[in-house]
């Protein structure tokens, strides 16, 4: 059997399924009084008719018995233990007149029949009829009456009805109205409404009553009671059976057996699903020979509930049906221009963020989604997806990160439009079931972005198990929200593009190395590629106020102008940068951004930035995926790496960089360098290494050999060793720290500050 089929059977005559019904219509039909007691004495069942004769207080369950019928010897029958012998009728099935006690408290007599029922345990069932015959018929007549008021009470109500919803515009007025006046007219415990949708009917108001209970917010055509009475076309008065032993010791309920009291059918259907009654009539509204509406009318406790009934609701239904279709059409108006205002205040803060220097459009864009997700009442989930080997990854509320069993490409590809798809998640669905099993939110919708500033950006807006899906208006509400971020971010990139292009083409391609006061620096450039003399790798000093200085290093991947072009831009962007005055590692994040929106190539850097303090004698530096930098003693006895790393620059977004900071005295030196030097071969292929350029630095640095020609001496070293053949384009720089004229910055007693000075810090 499909899962979207209910599961039906029929039982017929007096047997299962019908017998309950048949025996409470009787009790309601017949006019003695009529109670169930066991072997303790205690009620168990009671008619109406009982409950009028005996009186509120005592004709009710859970009573005893002999206050019903006191004996005249026992002035407090209830201190003995209970006899069914010491009765005052007997218990063989014949007839007695005796004395009970009435409703006013004075004793009645009647006419008693009580005999012992085949059931487990000990049971008697007692019918009682007035002996007198005036009381009789004033009781017939009262019966009457009450009749007559419960049908006038039923046309007065559908009258009101009428009356209060003609030309009735306000969708919220006319629900709540007619939802309290249908309860009221039926004399039951509250009313709910569902309107249809495209995917199934979705709820739309419940009565006064039904405050806190939990009910159904959406109910899939052909899964619950709707199918039942789309089939029939009218009304159908439904009972939802008590639980079986079995299935309560089986722990959660998921399913329950409903009979249709007309038919005698027994359907079983989800729990879920059902509204929280256990008699009630589902009325199906047409229009247009479509049903566009379900409204259910019940009771809490079981009753027998009339074919008259049934047919009013149908009468009414059909009155409404004009109403209901105007109040859909005035309710799609209303929540479509809900989700406009919703959708202009989105694109007004995304726009808001481009261009603020820190984060653009489309990396806040999931803070303002999870704004969006609360006015949806959906949780929003953030997605990744490694596109090589089609894994996509969320992070789910509940379980966190979690694999999904999902192809993306070939989930979205029916609702890919412009490189923009959102995609329903719907009931049943493989994704549905996992997340549903997993125990998360698993109804919504796939929400992709496409390709973002390098990256695919998606996510996924979930709702509940249970919950009302995504109906169209918010589906295409979120397609549009999804074309904004997309053309807002492109828009952004575009410009930052543009803005950073320009400057790098105002300040040229060359290498140079500022004159600094308080600092000696030197460089050298080797380009591997024979026919430019221009490369990847590239080297800047930059003078600064206050007695600073920046100091970059950095090699762009690949070679020849392309190359150089790219690492002339980037050398431009961190001069611009530096003299913003932010951190290194700002820095180098902020080139981070620029890198991943302005080449079109799968390009990366290497950087090594440096802001030099002269008057403290401290540098703070950020090492991006960059060979370590070496700080040479001036006594030439130490060498020390500077060994604060951090990834590479322009290869992925989600990345932070760090700083390191570092001390130096007068007479100390810093070499920079790119991996061409210590990725240098001899004809063997043999590396340099970094134990080779140690040792030379070692070598060129000791025995007073004076600083000026340094890198140009490790350069000759390094030509040497490869036989004059550089496969790598090779950059070095040395800046020896003079310090500053009149002794201000580090003094000469500080190197035990120089090496703690060596630390890191968080600098994003």
């Amino acid at each position: 059997m499909t899962r979207s089929a209910l599961s039906v059977r029929r039982v017929e005559g007096i047997g299962e399924g019908s017998l309950v019904g048949t025996l409470s219509r009787l009790l309601q039909l017949t006019c003695e009084a009529v109670l169930v007691f066991d072997g303790a004495g205690r009620v168990l069942l009671v008619n109406d008719e009982a409950a009028e004769l005996f009186g509120p207080e005592r004709g009710q369950v859970g009573a005893d018995v002999r206050l019903l019928f006191p004996a005249s010897d026992e002035p407090d029958p209830l201190v003995a233990p209970f006899d069914p012998a010491d009765l005052t009728f007997p218990l063989d099935g014949s007839m007695a007149l005796v004395d009970c006690a009435g409703a006013s408290g004075r004793l009645v007599s009647v006419r008693v029949r009580c005999d012992a029922v085949n059931a487990p345990g000990e049971t008697y069932l007692l019918v009682a009829l007035a002996a007198d015959e005036d009381a009789r018929a004033g009781r017939e007549g009262e019966r009457a009456l009450d009749d007559l008021r419960r049908a006038n009470h039923r046309l007065s109500g559908t009258l009101k009805i009428v009356l209060d919803t003609i030309d009735s515009t306000d969708i919220a007025d006319l629900f709540e109205r007619v939802l309290e006046e249908l309860t009221q007219t039926m004399e039951a415990d509250g009313t709910i409404v569902y309107l249809a949708e495209s995917d199934g009917f979705h709820l739309r108001g419940v009565s006064s009553g039904l405050a806190g209970e939990k009910i159904a917010r959406f109910m899939p055509f052909g899964r619950s009671v709707e199918r039942l009475a789309i089939r029939e076309g009218r009304a159908v008065r439904l009972r939802v059976c008590p639980p079986t032993g079995d299935a309560l010791r089986q722990g959660r309920l998921t399913t329950r057996e409903v009979v249709n009291e007309d038919t005698h059918e027994v359907l079983r259907m989800k729990s879920a699903l059902l509204p929280p009654f256990t008699s009630f009539i589902p009325v199906p509204v047409w229009f247009g020979g479509q049903v566009i509406a379900i409204i259910e009318v019940g009771w809490r406790r079981l009753r027998p509930v009339a074919k008259e009934d049934a047919r009013l609701l149908d009468s009414v239904a059909h009155y409404l049906s004009v109403q209901l279709a105007g109040a859909f059409t005035t309710f799609r108006a209303q929540r479509a221009d809900r989700l406009a205002a919703l959708a202009t205040d989105v694109r007004e803060e995304l726009l808001s963020y481009v261009g603020d220097g820190d984060e653009g459009a489309a990396a806040r864009f999931f803070d303002v989604l999870a704004e969006v997700g609360d006015e949806l009442e959906a949780a929003v989930v953030r997605m990744r997806v490694n596109a090589s080997q089609r894994i996509v990854v969320a992070d789910l509320p509940l379980t966190g990160t979690r694999e999904l069993p999902l192809d993306l490409d070939d989930f979205v590809a029916s609702y890919l439009v412009d490189g923009v798809a959102v995609a329903p998640i719907v009931p049943d669905s493989p994704l549905n079931a996992y997340l549903r099993d997993l125990g998360e939110p698993c109804l919504g919708a796939v929400i992709d972005f496409g390709a973002l500033e390098g990256n695919r950006l998606c996510g996924m807006a979930l709702r509940p198990d249970g919950a009302e899906p995504f109906d169209e208006l918010e589906l295409e509400f979120l397609r549009e929200l999804a074309v904004d971020v997309r053309d807002i971010a492109r828009g952004a990139v575009a410009r930052e593009q543009e803005k950073r292009i320009s400057q790098a083409l105002q300040t040229g391609m060359r290498n140079e190395l500022q004159k600094v006061e308080g600092l000696t620096a030197q460089a050298v450039y080797s380009s591997a590629t024979k026919a430019a003399s221009v490369g990847g790798d590239f080297y800047d000093l930059i003078r600064l106020p206050d007695h600073r200085a920046c100091v970059i290093m950095g090699d762009v991947s690949g070679k020849g102008v392309e190359a150089a072009s790219v690492s002339a831009a980037v050398k431009t962007a961190l001069g611009a940068y530096a003299w913003e005055g932010l951190a290194p590692a700002r820095m180098v994040r902020s080139l981070n951004d620029f890198l991943l929106g302005f080449s079109r190539l799968e390009t990366f850097a290497t950087l090594f930035v440096g802001i030099i303090d002269l008057a403290t004698g401290t540098m703070r530096y950020c090492s991006a995926g960059h060979p370590p930098a070496l700080f040479i003693r001036s006594d030439a006895q130490e060498i020390s790496i500077l060994d604060v790393q951090s990834g590479v620059v322009g290869a992925f977004h989600d990345i932070s960089y760090q700083d390191g900071v570092v001390s130096f005295d007068p007479g100390d030196v810093l070499l920079l360098y790119t991996d061409g030097t210590t990725e240098a071969r001899d004809p063997s292929g043999a590396f340099f290494g970094e134990e080779g350029l140690r040792d030379m630095v070692m070598r060129e640095s000791a025995d007073g050999k004076p600083f000026e020609g340094f890198v140009g001496r490790l350069l000759s070293t390094l030509d040497d060793f490869t036989g004059h053949s550089l496969e790598d384009d090779v950059a070095m720089v040395a800046l020896r720290f003079d310090g500053l004229p009149g002794g201000v910055g580090a003094g000469p007693g500080e190197k035990g500050a120089a090496h703690a000075g060596m630390t890191a810090s968080r600098g994003d």
